[in-house]
């Protein structure tokens, strides 16, 4: 136990004499805190749209009307000719072209239907995604309102309607920033504790004091304990500033217990910190530690869920999820912090969590090797 408490001491002295580690540690998870959940929106707006109005109708003013009074879609070009439109996309001034053919207000009161075309730009797929979904719903609530103002009028027959009334759960008014802000803060404790601890027996290696340590009784996993346990009190640290600053900056307050998400913290710290050792050890210099470490940080980040659901990834994919750390602690967060679950409710992720701990942590004593 004197050797661990020398061995801490010694670690704990090495990190806050280094003022780039310390403003690694605590001004970078403040600063994209207070940056990334504002510019990673998943709302898109100010979609360039050109309507081509062949009707010049009632109600083809009334429908460009509605789209544009909708916050998303800013109107660039209102033309009769479809070529002009042609031009504005290819010319970059529009995303969306919405096609309002002859007669369309003839053919739907008459008829009681009526075709529009939209020819979306997809050389940005999600932006065009997301536009032709917003254009679809806007769309389709412009018909509702139509049909509601006809059965209005006696000469039309009442039609029976299904009224669908849906509610939000956990995030009842879609605010992306409580969706966002846990995951960061994920992938940012991540970054510490990684990094950090990637470096370290590198550091340790470049300066040579690795090789007066190396002649010491001291057991490889009393050296392994001493690099990981300051990190890990570190790794905890920022944590609690990354919920101080969502509860002031962003008004989130987890629905369930801090208990619990300490507790999974806990355990995800002491597994991707054994991670970052097993690079170190792996590697002989700090650039090399680093690069690795940013590679698996890729990886971790695109792979993880807080950009892209897992669901929607190919087989192949969600398969390599399931090795990557990043993709459980995000689940477990916002399953806390929006929805309130329990520890009885994240015991499986608890249970993973785990084996990680014990593999990464055992394989970095057993891959550390003492040279004398």
């Amino acid at each position: 136990m004197r050797t661990l408490k020398f061995l801490l001491q010694k670690e704990f002295r090495q990190i806050f004499r280094d003022p780039a580690i310390l403003r690694l540690i605590f001004i970078m998870p403040i600063i994209q805190l207070m940056v990334l959940p504002w510019a990673a929106d998943y709302e898109i707006k100010g979609i360039k749209l050109a309507v081509v109005d062949q009707d010049h109708s009632e109600y083809s003013r009334q429908l460009v009307n509605k789209i544009t009074s909708s916050g998303y879609f800013k109107l660039t070009e209102y033309t009769s000719s479809w070529d002009a439109s042609l031009a504005e996309v290819e010319h970059d001034r529009a995303d969306i072209v919405l096609q309002i053919p002859p007669h369309f207000e003839k053919n739907l009161v008459k008829e009681d239907k009526a075709s529009l075309f939209m020819a979306m730009n997809a050389i940005n797929g999600v932006k065009a995604n997301i536009g032709g979904a917003y254009l679809g719903m806007i769309l389709r609530d412009y018909n509702r309102e139509i049909r509601t103002e006809w059965i209005q009028f006696p000469r039309f027959s009442p039609e029976k309607q299904i009224e669908v009334v849906s509610s939000n759960w956990y995030n009842p008014h879609m605010n992306y920033k409580f969706f966002m802000v846990p995951g960061i803060l994920v992938i940012l404790l991540t970054m510490v504790g990684t990094n950090l601890t990637a470096i370290n027996i590198v550091k340790e290696k470049e300066i040579g004091t690795i090789e007066q340590i190396n002649v010491t009784p001291v057991k490889k996993y009393q050296f392994i304990l001493g690099k990981l346990i300051p990190f890990w009190i570190i790794g905890l640290f920022v944590l609690s500033l990354g919920f101080i600053i969502a509860r002031l900056v962003y008004g989130i307050i987890p629905v369930g217990s801090f208990l619990t998400i300490y507790i999974f913290a806990a355990l995800y710290l002491l597994a991707v910190l054994g991670l970052g050792l097993l690079v170190s050890t792996y590697s002989t210099n700090q650039q090399q530690s680093m690069l690795i470490s940013f590679f698996m940080m890729m990886i971790f980040i695109l792979l993880g869920g807080l950009y892209t659901s897992i669901d929607s990834m190919p087989e192949w994919a969600k398969w390599i999820t399931r090795f990557n750390p990043v993709s459980y602690f995000i689940e477990v967060m916002r399953m806390v912090v929006l929805k309130g679950s329990s520890l009885a409710d994240i015991k499986y992720h608890l249970l993973i969590m785990t084996g990680f701990a014990i593999g990464l942590n055992g394989w970095a004593v057993v891959n550390y090797r003492k040279r004398s």
